[in-house]
This record gives structure tokens, sequence and C-alpha cells, in this order.
């Protein structure tokens, strides 16, 4: 399938390619949908093995920031960009300067930020270059606790659809992946009194959250068959696929990690065999509200920011209600809800406004 195809299947405005030869910078960025506002979204740094695979990344990431930023009520579009390149050993503060050089020549149209593989302090070297960075140090900072808190809030909201009560003691979660949300996200299951079973590719890490969450370790291939009330995807998309679906022993997946469902039919997967899904994009959303803050009139305030996410909570019952009423997936109902604010909004286009 051709670019010009792929765009149009998803329903994008742009996709920039930067190519920089002095820096080796590889660079696409790709702008979804901006009738909400500017396009938001991070900068994914990986390794990419085809340019076709950075290509369906940046576009699958970006149309799912549009839907992320409407279903947060939030007044912007949605975007992204992926650098390729091992965030382990291609970093310089020259190549995400002309990143950043990028990123100022679209006038604003894209605000880039953190992401996997990238950092704060990379988005710092963006910053010497351009203004349309968000998720600063001195303002919102690493977005990863308030993500966190934001799925929490969102496994509370499955828990009482699903069991009556949003009581997570003794309530068993198996959480795959334990970067930096995904930990954040074991601290507050163990606060609320959760048995946790973690899965991830780094020993030492597993090792810390045996002493620390008393969690259970098994391997990452076993974290799908796991017997438990709630499993949370916390690390790279498509775990939902024909393959893990069949091996779910849980009530509810409810998790972090983008772009879970590796096809849209895989929700219809997952109602068919009575498993809550709760949208990724509504139930990851806490780190955009954060690093939306920053643009608030008032200034940034964590504490306003937590209790926008807080509501992630009442946008999951909304969605859980949605498709209880018209008889489709969450993963659907989750788009109605994001789909209709934007057409409520493109609907003010039509009030002129004098320059």
């Amino acid at each position: 399938m051709g670019i010009f195809e792929q765009m149009a299947q998803y329903g994008h405005e742009q996709l920039i390619f930067c190519y920089d030869k002095t820096t080796g910078l590889k660079a696409i960025i790709g702008i979804h949908d901006t009738t909400l506002g500017p396009a938001l979204g991070g900068l994914r740094m990986w390794k990419y093995e085809r340019e076709e695979d950075a290509i369906t990344d940046v576009l699958r990431l970006s149309r799912g920031m549009t839907y992320k930023n409407s279903a947060m009520g939030l007044n912007l579009g949605g975007g992204k960009a992926v650098l390729w390149g091992d965030p382990r050993s291609d970093k310089s503060e020259e190549i995400f300067r002309a990143f950043g050089k990028f990123v100022e020549t679209l006038g604003g149209r894209y605000i880039t930020a953190e992401d996997v593989g990238t950092t704060v302090e990379d988005m710092n070297y963006v910053l010497m270059e351009t203004d349309h960075v968000s998720g600063r140090a001195e303002l919102s900072g690493d977005p990863s606790p308030v993500t966190a808190y934001g799925v929490f809030q969102g496994i509370k909201a499955a828990v009482k659809w699903v069991f009556g009560s949003e009581d997570l003691k003794g309530r068993k979660v198996a959480v795959q992946g334990l970067g930096k949300v995904g930990w954040a996200l074991c601290e507050n299951l163990h606060e609320a009194g959760a048995n946790l079973v973690v899965a991830d590719i780094n020993p030492d890490v597993v090792e810390r959250a045996v002493k620390q969450f008393g969690a259970e370790v098994v391997s990452a291939d076993e974290i799908y068959s796991v017997e438990c009330d709630v499993f949370a995807p916390c690390a790279l998309g498509a775990i939902l696929n024909d393959e893990t679906i069949p091996q779910l022993k849980c009530k509810i997946v409810a998790g972090a990690a983008n772009n879970q469902l590796k096809e849209p039919r895989h929700g219809d997967m997952l109602r068919e065999r009575g498993i809550l899904y709760a949208p990724d994009f509504v139930i990851n959303g806490g780190g955009v509200i954060n690093v939306a803050e920053e643009y608030h009139p008032a200034g940034y305030s964590r504490e306003r920011a937590l209790a926008r996410v807080a509501k992630i909570y009442d946008k999951l019952m909304r969605v859980f209600q949605i498709s209880k009423e018209r008889n489709i997936s969450t993963a659907l109902a989750a788009d109605v809800m994001a789909e209709e604010r934007m057409q409520r909004i493109h609907q003010l286009n039509r009030i002129y406004l004098a320059e």
C-alpha cells in the first residue's frame, strides 16, 4: 500500500519526512487531525527494522493521539513523531536540535514531547530550536506518574463496572512491563491492596518489584495466561491479537500501553469472550492532560492536572455505558465518544469570527 493510500486509510492531514545528513537525523512527523487545535504528541525513538515499520508506527500513533486528546476534552489535535535510531547509542545534542529545527518549520501545527525512547532531558535540546515543546522539566516534567494515576483510576472504574465495587484490596492484577508508567502503576495498586503478578525483560526491575511489592513473577510469555482479575499491559502495542486473546484468563484488560489492539476486530474478540476492555487512548490519557496543563492561562498546576486526570474514571464509565447501550465493543464506544466531540466542535466553525 502506498503512503498516500495509508494516509487516506488513517485520515491524515500531513506526513513530514525529516533528514539531516550532518547529524544523521531520520525522523517522521505525523499530523493526523487539527480540528480541535494544534497536533500534540510525543517523539518516539526506536530502532525500526524497515522504513515501512516507522511509517506505520507514526500513522497509528498520531491517529491515536487525535482520539486521546478529544476523549480527554482537550483543545488539541493529534500528532506524533518517530526518530529512527537506537535510544541507547544514537542520541546526541545535535540530532535533537536538528529535529527541533524541523518542528519549528511547521509554525506550531505540531507540538512535540517526550515518549518511548526519549526523555525530558532530550526535550531540552529540542527546546533550543523551537518553543513548540510540552512536558518541560521546569513545568509539568515527566508525565509517567500522572499517566499511571489515570490508569489506576481507570482500573478502579473497570473493577466497579464488573464487580460492583471499586475496592482493589485482594484483587489480582497482572502487570506487563515495569517501565516508568508500569512501575508507578504498581505503586498505586500495591498501596490500594492489590496482589501483583509482574513480567518484564529487565531482571533487576523484576527483583525490585518482588522486594517492594511482594509481587509474583512470571515470564513474558506466561503473563497472558495468568488467572487474574485485571490484565494491565504497560509495554508496547499490538499485544492483544489472535494468539494472545485466547490465552487470557482475566475479567478486565486495563493498562497503559498504546495501540493495544493489533486490529480493530480484536476489540470484538475481547467482548465475545466476556472480557471488559478499557480502551487505551482513554485510560492512558493522564500524561497528555498533564502536559496540556502547561497551556492553561493561569500556568501549570499539578493539583489541577491530577483533578482532571481523576475524571478518567468517569470517562471510562461513559465508554462502558455507550458499549452497553449500542451493543458494540468498548473500543468502538471510545471512538464514538471521541468522534462525537470532534463533530460538535467542528460545527462551531460555521460561526464567523472577525479578525
